[in-house]
């Protein structure tokens, strides 16, 4: 239990029992194998109650250039981010972003909650803020409502496109309701258009932390995990 929740590693918490620091239901134990519930007993770490969790839940702003992925031999992933106390987790992205494209990335290792959010079954929106080169148009908006033929034939989903500022460069949102790969770039060039920057904002119910600079994470509140544990996601 403390080896899988970074107290250190087994031998590291042999040390720790031999000193004398661990008790149990304030209990000195010294023994490695001393069996403990953690929904029943009480265990202390040099006098601090050790808190066990089974599932962990974080957010992330995720930055670019770091990739969606849990190991890589060649490339940084967003759990190389993450410090050792969650690491230990073992948890996963939930979805993934491009490389080069930020925002919300939800990362756990409860693999229920996972597959309700990325079930192909389920139309989950997703938002994101991008900076597009050229003018982004009614007639965009209305292709984008009817959804658009990408480069190898498939036809999205109908997504809903807010221009927020309109020029030589163009601020939109796009919310839709699939993950296709590259989706939201190989749907502006559908109308002959780039997307320079990309930021997810938004995930079903759960917005991004603003407060939450590049590469930072958190816990998700207690609040946000029941949001996203009771959403009910359409079924397509």
């Amino acid at each position: 239990m403390l080896a899988n929740l970074g107290y250190g590693s087994r031998k590291e918490v042999k040390m720790l029992l031999k000193s004398k620091a661990v008790k149990v239901n304030n209990e000195i134990i010294k023994d490695a194998k001393e069996q403990v519930d953690p929904k029943r007993d009480v265990v202390t770490l040099y006098g601090d109650i050790v808190e066990y969790k089974e599932f962990i839940y974080l957010m992330m702003n995720k930055p670019p250039g770091v990739i969606s992925a849990t190991e890589d031999t060649r490339e940084e992933t967003v759990i190389d981010i993450l410090q050792i106390e969650d690491a230990v987790f073992n948890p996963f992205p939930v979805g993934r972003l491009d490389k080069d494209t930020e925002g919300l990335l939800i990362i756990t290792n409860d693999g229920k909650l996972s597959h309700r959010l990325l079930s192909p079954k389920k139309h989950v929106p997703k938002t994101y803020f991008a900076v597009i080169s050229g003018k982004v148009t009614e007639e965009d908006i209305e292709a984008f409502r009817n959804g658009v033929i990408l480069d190898d034939g498939y036809e999205t989903k109908p997504g809903e496109l807010k221009i927020l500022k309109a020029g030589e460069t163009s601020d939109i949102e796009l919310t839709i309701s699939e993950g296709k790969f590259h989706q939201v770039k190989r749907m502006f060039e559908s109308v002959g258009k780039k997307v320079l920057y990309l930021k997810r904002i938004s995930m079903g119910p759960l917005a991004l932390d603003e407060t939450l600079e590049l590469g930072e994470y958190r816990e998700l509140t207690e609040e946000e995990i029941l949001l996203l544990q009771n959403y009910e996601a359409k079924e397509g």
